[in-house]
Parts: C-alpha cells; sequence; structure tokens
C-alpha cells in the first residue's frame, strides 16, 4: 500500500508516534510518504521505502500570516496525484485533518479517490477543540474524515462528549513502542557518572509545557532529599517550563543534584539507569514517555489522570496518584526507592505490560487492517 502520512515534525507524542509509525509501515513493505513542513524529528533521514515531501509555505504580501493549511492541501494533492497514493493518515485534527479532507474532495472531482484516516492524539480535541474559535472546523474535519483513530478510550469519550457535533465512529488504537529498541540495557558507566556513590535515580522526560507540570518533580525531589535518601534526578526535554523549574532547584537548593539534559535521543539509554520515572501531568492522553519508561523496566509514578490508568496498572506496574497530590507522589516513589523487591516486582511487571500490549509488532497490523476496511467502504460507497 502506498501511503500518505502528515504530523507535526517536532518533538512530541504525536509526532513521535507518527513517525514510528511510517517507519514500522515501511518494514513491513509498504511504500510511507511523509508530507509536512519539515523532516520529522525521529526520522533522521530518508530510508527504504520512505519518501518526504516538504511542504513550501509562499509569503505573499496580501497574507500577513502565510496559509500553511492550503499549502499542505495543495501538497497532499500533488503527492496523492503523482505517487498515486492509497490512502492519507494525518495525525492531529488540525490543520491536517481539515487539509486531507479538502484535498480528497479537489482529487474526487479528478476522479482519484482516496480514503483519510485521521488520528486524534490529545490537545487537539483537550485544548484546540475546546476553543470555540476552532471547534466548529475540528467537528467538521473529524465527521469528514473516513476513519477515525483515537490513542485511547479517553480520548475517544472525550472527542464525543466534549467535541459538539462529533458523529463519527472513533476506533482505539493504542500507541506503541518498538520494545527491542526500548529496553534495559547495562549503562553502569554512565549510571556511576551520575550517581557516584551508588544513588538511586529519578527521571522525568516531557516537553515542559505547564501541562506536565515539571516543577512538581523538583519538589518531590526536594522532599526525598530532605529526608536524606540518596537520590539524583534527571530532566530531559525542554520546553516554556524549563527556566522556572531550574529556578525552583535552585529555590529548594537542589540543583546541583539535578542533571537538565535538554532534547535527547535515544532517551533509552538514559531510562536504562532510571530508578523511577516522574510523570505528575495534568494532562495525558496516552502516556508515551511512561510506555518508553516501562519497557526499560522502569516502574512509574504518574498522575491519576486522562489516560494514563489505561497504561500504568496502580501497584503493579507502578503507583498512581491524585493529581497535585505531592505528598502522595512522594511517599509513592519513596516506597518503590526503599523496597528492593517491590522495584524488582514493578520493574517486571511493567516491561512485561509494554512487551505484551504496546509492543509496534501488536499495534502496527491493527493500522493495517483499519486502513484496509476504510478503503473497502471507500471504494464500496464510490461504485
Amino acid at each position: 500500500m502506498k501511503i500518505g502520512i502528515t504530523c507535526y515534525p517536532v518533538y512530541g507524542g504525536s509526532g513521535v508516534v507518527a513517525t514510528e509509525l511510517g517507519k514500522a509501515l515501511a518494514a513491513r513493505g509498504h511504500q510511507i510518504h511523509f508530507i509536512a513542513y519539515s523532516m520529522p524529528f525521529r526520522l533522521g533521514s530518508v530510508q527504504e521505502n520512505i519518501f518526504f515531501h516538504e511542504v513550501n509555505v509562499n509569503a505573499y504580501p496580501l497574507f500577513e500570516y502565510p496559509p500553511y493549511t492550503l499549502n499542505l492541501t495543495s501538497k497532499m494533492v500533488d503527492v496523492v496525484k503523482y505517487e498515486r497514493l492509497d490512502l492519507l493518515h494525518v495525525h492531529y485534527a488540525i490543520p491536517h485533518a481539515t487539509s486531507a479532507v479538502l484535498a480528497r474532495d479537489i482529487l474526487a472531482t479528478e476522479g482519484l479517490h482516496v480514503p483519510v484516516v485521521t488520528t486524534l492524539h490529545g490537545t487537539d480535541i483537550t485544548i484546540v477543540g475546546r476553543d470555540p474559535s476552532f471547534a466548529p472546523v475540528v467537528s467538521y474535519s473529524i465527521n469528514r474524515s473516513d476513519g477515525v483513530t483515537a490513542v485511547s478510550e479517553y480520548l475517544r469519550q472525550e472527542t464525543l462528549c466534549c467535541c459538539g457535533g462529533v458523529t463519527a465512529e472513533i476506533e482505539v488504537i493504542p500507541n506503541f513502542i518498538d520494545t527491542r529498541r526500548f529496553r534495559r540495557t547495562n549503562k553502569e558507566h554512565f549510571k556511576q557518572a551520575i550517581c557516584p556513590k551508588g544513588e538511586k535515580l529519578l527521571v522525568h522526560v516531557s516537553n515542559f509545557r505547564p501541562v506536565k507540570r515539571a516543577p512538581e518533580v523538583v519538589e518531590v525531589f526536594h522532599r526525598l532529599r530532605s529526608e536524606n535518601l540518596p537520590v539524583k534526578l534527571i530532566l530531559v526535554g525542554d520546553g516554556p517550563d524549563r527556566v522556572p523549574t531550574e529556578h525552583l532547584a535552585r529555590q529548594r537548593g537542589v540543583y546541583e543534584d539535578i542533571r537538565f539534559l535538554g532534547k535527547q535521543e535515544p532517551v533509552e539509554e538514559i531510562l536504562s539507569i532510571a530508578d523511577v520515572f516522574l510523570m505528575p501531568s495534568g494532562s495525558e492522553t496516552f502516556g508515551l514517555a511512561a510506555l518508553e519508561a516501562m519497557a526499560c523496566e522502569v516502574p512509574v509514578v504518574a498522575s491519576n489522570i486522562g489516560g494514563l490508568p489505561e497504561l500504568v496498572v496502580d501497584g503493579e506496574t507502578g503507583f498512581l496518584c491524585p493529581l497535585g497530590d505531592i505528598e502522595a507522589f512522594t511517599a509513592r516513589t519513596r516506597e518503590i526507592l526503599l523496597d528492593e523487591a517491590l522495584h524488582a516486582r514493578m520493574a517486571k511487571a511493567a516491561r512485561a505490560r509494554a512487551v505484551n500490549t504496546f509492543d509496534v509488532r501488536h499495534i502496527v497490523p491493527l493500522y493495517e487492517a483499519y486502513y484496509e476496511r476504510v478503503r473497502e467502504r471507500m471504494l464500496s460507497h464510490s461504485v
């Protein structure tokens, strides 16, 4: 199958999943065409069965803001026509689904029928979809897609309940990772450099947006250090809350025991030396970073919100805590750090859940089957 994939090509969950899906599909013999304004972050370079088509945004004096949605539409039309694509799979409701639906309708006037599959990832629904200025476009783009998937049951319900006018059937296909890549490896020399006195290591990975609540990770770390627990902290990623988080670490007197590493690739090397992964997020429709940690045998302490309960099994692969409850996060983290038997059980269970439920080899066939159903439905309607 020839598949066009459009996503935000930057550091973030939806772009990562879209890129990894494309790579996995290419490895299974499909021809993948990424259509975006820059090379996807996780792609790195064009590979076998993978092609990249850059969307150029032309600046005209008439436009104060260049119309990216229309440039994307035109590029989709061009790629479908000349590469003979079988399907467009777009990640994020707007503008990607909007552009794809328009491109499909333009192509139909020329006798070309290409279905559009839209995957909803999170903030396209929980934030953008609730904005009254975008809501009609979001619901229209979803309803006019030929197939719609969501990365968790939570997100499916949020879409149906909170995006007025959405009537489309939504299939839940969870996020995934390659557990052959994300696995715990021996990085003892790295651990020794970070924790020279045998300290335990906490890790947090995010884009440091306010919803990720990174300062709370520092608060938990400060409380553990105040109890004289031998522990260090690594913070991976960058974003608007990084400077406030660094400032709080200095205020609390724990900055010297924290490493701010910025954006890192591959993150699995860092997770391989972690003892606990902290995710105090205020909103998570799935929690891809937590899944990556679980695959590397790292118990997760996370907020009991959104799609996280579908991923983290409380008391088995980690703990779920009430949102914003610093004391609960501290207590649960302390419990894992001090109880070696508990830590070992959770580490093993976390890895098993990642491998048995969320591995790429289980999830990608679900997308392939869904593509076929969508194509068959479109073909039957166009006859």
